[in-house]
């Protein structure tokens, strides 16, 4: 963002990476597939690199006001500097914040979770799948991220786009307004679970692996970690594997190449 400023231009979008997206290994490579996708379609796009700190979603949920609005308002501070207008991520955590409690701290975005950025492109036939023939005959199950889901209510975005492939969209028993936590969310990835019967993750991956499924798309960091962990302690992890939506997408476009 700071190059574009340096020479008096404006992105058309600013793809905010997360914490997840810069620091963890798997999430890294969502980032990439992702932006794999801007780079193909010659999209305008920039990120704040340092400049980006966590969105303090994580604080708020475990009950930390003070260090939330800490890094709101540095963030804020960042992006109204820079003219920020549009924002696209591939974090729903990082969605939700950004779109729902930023505004409060004087941060008003138009801000689109990456799945609805790229249901829009394919509507516009930016897209053209070229290599999606290796999704024929698989099929595919889509794990809803509560705070894209239930919190925001993209149910369809992800779908469409996975329906773009030639696959089987199958659905779990618990999907869409009723659909069942990874077990993350709430700050939870950060804690050890309280007792219980069964893990929620594990519990999730039930529902997953009964669909029949050789694919679990997700389109969120904390959801893909808990998933993979799930079909790993079922001991199904050469027979189910977990993708991000981007990474699908972006095999279909011939950009990756991902071993189903």
């Amino acid at each position: 963002m700071a190059e574009y400023a340096a020479n008096g231009e404006t992105p058309d979008v600013l793809f905010w990476v997360g914490c997840a997206g810069s620091f963890d290994q798997r999430a890294q490579k969502v980032t990439r597939s992702f932006v794999k996708i801007l780079q193909h379609l010659n999209i305008r796009f920039a990120v704040l690199g340092t400049e980006e700190s966590c969105t303090g979603d994580p604080a708020k949920r475990a009950g930390n006001e003070f260090v939330f609005q800490m890094l709101a308002l540095q963030n804020i501070e960042v992006m109204n500097s820079y003219g920020v207008k549009k924002i696209v991520t591939t974090c729903p955590h990082c969605f939700n914040i950004l779109k729902n409690e930023y505004p409060a701290l004087g941060g008003n975005y138009k801000v689109v979770h990456h799945t609805t950025f790229l249901q829009e492109l394919i509507n516009e036939g930016k897209i053209k799948l070229t290599d999606a023939t290796q999704f024929k005959g698989k099929k595919i199950t889509y794990h809803d991220s509560c705070y894209l889901g239930r919190a925001n209510e993209v149910y369809e975005a992800p779908r469409a786009v996975l329906e773009a492939l030639d696959a089987e969209l199958v659905e779990m028993k618990s999907c869409k307004t009723k659909g069942l936590c990874c077990g993350a969310g709430g700050a939870q990835m950060f804690k050890e679970e309280e007792h219980g019967k069964v893990r929620i993750n594990v519990a999730r991956t039930e529902q997953a692996l009964e669909t029949g499924a050789q694919i679990v798309a997700a389109a969120c960091p904390f959801c893909n970690t808990m998933i993979t962990d799930g079909v790993k302690g079922k001991d199904k992890q050469m027979d189910v594997k977990v993708f991000d939506i981007a990474e699908l997408l972006a095999a279909g476009q011939g950009l990756e190449n991902i071993v189903l």
